[in-house]
């Protein structure tokens, strides 16, 4: 595996867990009572992209960009899920409020 492989692999481990470690809406705005699970979902949704669009420079920094289909958004997503579930745990299953 190189380098830039397992960066991105650990940019991605680091992004899928980081909305369940914080009670602050993207680590910056307030909430006053805690995070709604919802608002977790919405930073889930936003740090896929933003993982998936360092990715997508790395890409294109090795050589042309490949065409991906629907198939391959729907397996990157279910592996950011999949990925998120330490944090999950943590947040939810472990952790005694």
């Amino acid at each position: 595996m190189t380098p830039g492989t397992t960066i991105l692999l650990l940019l991605t481990l680091t992004a899928a867990n980081l909305p369940f470690l914080a009670d602050r809406l993207l680590f910056v705005i307030p909430l006053g009572r805690g995070k709604h699970f919802g608002w977790h979902l919405l930073e889930l949704v936003i740090l896929y992209f933003v993982v998936g669009g360092a990715s997508m420079m790395l890409e294109t920094q090795l050589g042309p960009r490949h065409a991906q289909g629907w198939e391959f958004y729907a397996v990157t997503g279910c592996l950011f899920l999949v990925f998120a579930f330490p944090g999950f745990a943590y947040r939810y299953l472990w952790r005694q409020r």
